[in-house]
């Protein structure tokens, strides 16, 4: 092999391992008793990769409670803080989980 297939094979398979760790996040998120719960996350408080593609990691939200991120919550939760558990365009409206009453 020489140098530009050594370096393109190497290329192609961090590529593939990185296009996977948004999968597994998902998975494990859903194995655990959690569920994701959309238009509730705050501006780089996502969970992981967006509805729309344009981002693959935690953390990198780009508005507040956008309906194409999600967080992932503890299963039965999300309804109730005001999320949706599938995406939606547009903005969500979480209750505010901070006032008593």
């Amino acid at each position: 092999m020489n140098t530009t297939m050594t370096v393109a094979a190497a290329l192609a398979g961090a590529l593939s391992m990185a296009a996977l760790i948004p999968l597994h996040s998902a998975a494990a998120a859903e194995a655990s008793g959690l569920e994701k719960c959309y238009g509730v996350s705050k501006a780089g408080q996502n969970s992981c990769a967006n509805a729309a593609g344009t981002h693959s990691c935690a953390g990198q939200s780009a508005k507040d409670y956008d309906g194409g991120e999600w967080r992932a919550v503890k299963a039965g939760v999300c309804k109730e803080i005001g999320g949706k558990t599938e995406a939606f365009n547009g903005i969500g409206t979480p209750k505010d989980m901070t006032k008593k009453g």
